[in-house]
Protein backbone atom coordinates (compact mmCIF):
# COMPACT_ATOMS: atom_id res chain seq x y z
CA UNK A 1 0.00 0.00 0.00
CA UNK A 2 1.31 3.91 -0.74
CA UNK A 3 1.57 6.09 1.49
CA UNK A 4 -1.56 8.73 0.74
CA UNK A 5 -1.34 12.27 2.02
CA UNK A 6 -3.30 12.86 5.11
CA UNK A 7 -7.04 13.81 3.82
CA UNK A 8 -7.13 17.32 5.60
CA UNK A 9 -4.97 20.20 6.50
CA UNK A 10 -6.06 21.95 9.89
CA UNK A 11 -5.59 25.93 10.03
CA UNK A 12 -6.02 27.51 13.31
CA UNK A 13 -7.01 31.00 13.03
CA UNK A 14 -8.60 32.49 16.16
CA UNK A 15 -11.27 30.33 17.31
CA UNK A 16 -11.73 29.01 14.48
CA UNK A 17 -10.39 25.94 12.43
CA UNK A 18 -10.40 26.43 9.00
CA UNK A 19 -10.14 22.54 7.67
CA UNK A 20 -8.88 22.23 3.87
CA UNK A 21 -8.90 19.05 1.90
CA UNK A 22 -5.97 17.51 0.34
CA UNK A 23 -7.70 15.14 -2.15
CA UNK A 24 -9.91 16.27 -5.21
CA UNK A 25 -11.36 13.19 -5.21
CA UNK A 26 -14.00 12.18 -1.20
CA UNK A 27 -15.12 9.30 -2.24
CA UNK A 28 -14.14 6.10 -0.59
CA UNK A 29 -14.87 4.77 2.31
CA UNK A 30 -11.69 4.53 4.37
CA UNK A 31 -11.09 8.62 3.34
CA UNK A 32 -14.38 9.74 4.52
CA UNK A 33 -14.31 7.97 7.40
CA UNK A 34 -10.50 9.19 8.20
CA UNK A 35 -12.34 12.78 7.61
CA UNK A 36 -15.30 11.85 10.08
CA UNK A 37 -12.85 11.03 12.72
CA UNK A 38 -10.77 14.21 12.30
CA UNK A 39 -14.11 16.39 12.30
CA UNK A 40 -15.45 15.17 14.96
CA UNK A 41 -11.72 15.39 17.06
CA UNK A 42 -12.06 19.08 16.14
CA UNK A 43 -15.86 19.20 17.01
CA UNK A 44 -14.97 17.62 20.45
CA UNK A 45 -12.01 19.64 21.08
CA UNK A 46 -13.47 22.93 22.24
CA UNK A 47 -17.58 24.04 23.91
CA UNK A 48 -18.58 25.76 20.97
CA UNK A 49 -16.47 24.71 17.88
CA UNK A 50 -16.39 27.04 14.85
CA UNK A 51 -15.76 25.28 11.80
CA UNK A 52 -14.81 26.31 8.41
CA UNK A 53 -14.64 23.80 5.80
CA UNK A 54 -12.83 25.13 2.55
CA UNK A 55 -13.61 23.00 -0.64
CA UNK A 56 -11.14 24.52 -3.07
CA UNK A 57 -9.15 21.65 -3.92
CA UNK A 58 -12.60 19.00 -4.44
CA UNK A 59 -13.97 18.35 -7.57
CA UNK A 60 -15.97 15.14 -6.64
CA UNK A 61 -18.19 14.19 -3.28
CA UNK A 62 -19.42 11.14 -2.52
CA UNK A 63 -23.04 10.54 -0.81
CA UNK A 64 -21.10 9.04 1.82
CA UNK A 65 -18.96 12.02 2.30
CA UNK A 66 -22.28 14.33 2.19
CA UNK A 67 -23.68 12.16 5.17
CA UNK A 68 -20.41 13.30 6.84
CA UNK A 69 -21.23 16.89 7.16
CA UNK A 70 -24.65 16.52 7.75
CA UNK A 71 -23.72 14.17 11.28
CA UNK A 72 -20.39 16.68 11.21
CA UNK A 73 -23.29 19.95 11.17
CA UNK A 74 -25.60 18.35 13.55
CA UNK A 75 -22.97 17.22 16.17
CA UNK A 76 -21.52 20.70 16.13
CA UNK A 77 -25.13 22.36 16.46
CA UNK A 78 -25.45 19.79 19.25
CA UNK A 79 -22.47 21.49 20.84
CA UNK A 80 -24.14 25.17 19.56
CA UNK A 81 -21.16 25.55 17.28
CA UNK A 82 -20.94 27.18 13.91
CA UNK A 83 -20.16 25.34 10.61
CA UNK A 84 -19.40 27.46 7.40
CA UNK A 85 -18.70 25.60 3.77
CA UNK A 86 -16.55 27.57 1.26
CA UNK A 87 -15.14 27.19 -2.28
CA UNK A 88 -17.62 24.74 -3.70
CA UNK A 89 -17.04 24.16 -7.22
CA UNK A 90 -20.27 24.72 -9.43
CA UNK A 91 -21.01 20.87 -9.97
CA UNK A 92 -20.94 20.12 -6.02
CA UNK A 93 -23.26 23.07 -5.42
CA UNK A 94 -25.71 21.48 -7.79
CA UNK A 95 -25.95 18.42 -5.61
CA UNK A 96 -26.21 20.72 -2.47
CA UNK A 97 -28.62 22.28 -4.36
CA UNK A 98 -30.59 19.50 -5.62
CA UNK A 99 -30.59 17.81 -2.43
CA UNK A 100 -31.31 20.72 -0.58
CA UNK A 101 -28.32 20.78 1.54
CA UNK A 102 -27.91 24.39 0.14
CA UNK A 103 -30.70 25.16 2.44
CA UNK A 104 -29.00 23.03 5.66
CA UNK A 105 -25.55 24.61 5.06
CA UNK A 106 -24.35 27.83 5.44
CA UNK A 107 -22.24 28.15 2.31
CA UNK A 108 -20.06 31.00 1.15
CA UNK A 109 -18.37 31.78 -2.17
CA UNK A 110 -15.03 32.13 -0.80
CA UNK A 111 -12.68 31.48 2.37
CA UNK A 112 -12.92 35.64 3.32
CA UNK A 113 -16.55 35.39 3.17
CA UNK A 114 -16.82 32.46 5.52
CA UNK A 115 -14.47 33.50 7.87
CA UNK A 116 -16.08 36.95 8.30
CA UNK A 117 -19.63 35.49 8.72
CA UNK A 118 -18.40 33.81 12.43
CA UNK A 119 -20.19 35.78 14.98
CA UNK A 120 -17.19 36.78 17.17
Amino acid sequence: MSEQAPPLAVIHEKDIRIVEFMNSKILDEANIAEIGSTLNALIDEVEQPKLLLDFASVDHLSSAALGMLINANNRIKQRNGQLRLANIKSQIFEVFRITKLDRLFRIYGTRDEALASFAM
